[in-house]
């Protein structure tokens, strides 16, 4: 028995925090097959050219992918009890979901709908210029699962039983002896203006962005452990009342490694924030009053600085039950100047890399997960490698790779230091600058020179 993509108009349910949470909301959590979907490229494949001013558009694309199924695994305990993925079809058929808008005691709510078969509205760009930006702290409705944006589908009975037979999270005692080694030089904040952009490396996938005059924070994890892993191996590279006032957050998923509950309770309930579809009502539990959230090509825009939510390759858990109830992507910032940023969050490596690229053109800076990878066939369809990393910074035609999403927690099986060493190898090889690949220490701060 299948179950197909509910209706896009029913209301995604979430509780504050889960009873019996497990270890499955951070981000080594696994995938059991490589989805090989129309656009996927392997690591080494050539980059084609790029044309197009930025902030150009970057015209129609078509976006067509394979209309077929795909059968996800029963999980125990994950929630996808044999859902059916349908992926959408080629953009400009008569699917394409419209948007209705409803009026009520507590303002204007969007809803989206999606006429025809199943589809995911969000999966492909619009086409031609980018989108107006959405209003800030938009009451939303939306569907109840965001399963069919799955580029891969979720682990079996069978891959969790090769992992309790095989699997290992973590590294070999060997491997650990170059803790003391891991790259931690803390330092002051970089002065800035209105001009320039900068950032400073917190840990993880924690940065502090400093664009169009803003300070953004994201996925900030101040906290010494998270849920299901050891202690920090680096402290946190920026004390927190070192901070200059957070003018925005944005957030890219809610695994417990990338949204903390006790860092964001330090924010002021008024802190404006950026998050996947389906997150907002997370937020607002807790108060937070100026909270927006986007679907994946759609934007907002805050003090002159937009905000575009982008596709990748990942899922979303926080409790046993919530598989895949918000969904999970990257932002792309960019400033009155057209200078711009691409913030990853936590990815596999797939096709959504060269059509980000091809529709935000001239990526000056791209923020890119290097850890958490081993094992291999149970981690890479949710974590790049190094090696993808660097493909992945290719397709997006970006200037500038910043590696992260390592050196911090213990998610996988990998030496500790190992990241650093094959990201290193792997640009080398591209044939890249080394001046263009950012590979900050813990704490590290860097002033992007136009």
């Amino acid at each position: 028995m299948t179950q197909h993509h509910p209706s896009t108009t029913q209301q995604t349910e979430q509780t504050d925090e889960p009873s019996g949470e497990g270890a499955t909301g951070t981000d080594a959590a696994p995938s059991a097959r490589r989805s090989t979907g129309e656009g996927d490229a392997a690591p080494g494949a050539p980059v084609g050219t790029r044309a197009g001013e930025r902030g150009a558009s970057a015209g129609a694309e078509s976006l067509a992918e394979s209309a077929a199924p795909v059968q996800l695994d029963a999980v125990e305990g994950l929630g996808a009890q044999g859902a059916t993925v349908t992926r959408p079809a080629a953009l400009g058929e008569a699917d394409t979901p419209g948007q209705r808008t409803a009026h009520g005691a507590r303002g204007t709510i969007s809803r989206t709908t999606a006429p025809g078969r199943p589809a995911a509205p969000g999966a492909l760009a619009p086409p031609g210029a980018l989108p107006s930006p959405r209003p800030l702290g938009e009451l939303r409705l939306w569907p109840r699962s965001f399963v069919d944006r799955l580029t891969a589908p979720l682990p079996g009975i069978r891959a969790f039983a090769r992992f309790a037979r095989e699997g290992a999270l973590r590294p070999r005692p060997e491997d650990l002896l170059d803790i003391p080694r891991l790259p931690f030089e803390p330092g002051p904040l970089p002065v800035v203006d209105s001009d320039t952009v900068a950032l400073t490396w917190a840990g993880h996938a924690s940065w502090v962005l400093r664009i169009g005059g803003l300070t953004v924070l994201t996925d900030p994890v101040w906290s010494r452990k998270i849920l299901g892993t050891p202690a920090r191996m680096t402290p946190v590279g920026v004390a927190w009342d070192a901070l200059p006032a957070v003018d925005a957050v944005v957030i890219s998923h809610n695994h417990y490694d990338h949204l903390d509950a006790p860092t964001l309770a330090r924010l002021p309930r008024d802190t404006p924030l950026f998050v996947p579809a389906g997150l907002a009502r997370w937020f607002r539990r807790r108060r937070f009053r100026r909270v927006t959230e986007l679907d994946w090509w759609e934007a907002a825009e805050l003090g002159g600085v937009r905000f575009d939510f982008v596709p990748a390759h990942h899922w979303s858990k926080r409790r046993l039950n919530d598989t895949c109830r918000s969904l999970w992507g990257g932002w792309v910032l960019t400033d009155p100047a057209g200078q711009r940023l691409y913030f990853a969050g936590d990815t596999g490596y797939g096709h959504w890399f060269s059509r980000i690229g091809h529709r935000y053109p001239c990526i000056d800076l791209a923020l890119l997960p290097i850890g958490a990878y081993d094992p291999r066939w149970w981690l890479r369809d949710v974590h790049c490698n190094p090696e993808e990393a660097v493909q992945a910074a290719r397709d997006l035609g970006a200037r500038r790779m910043v590696p992260m999403h390592w050196a911090t927690f213990l998610l996988s099986a990998e030496p500790v230091m190992e990241p650093l060493m094959r990201v290193r190898t792997a640009w080398e090889k591209a044939g890249l600058p080394r001046e263009d690949l950012w590979d900050l220490p813990v704490g590290g701060s860097r002033v992007l020179e136009v």
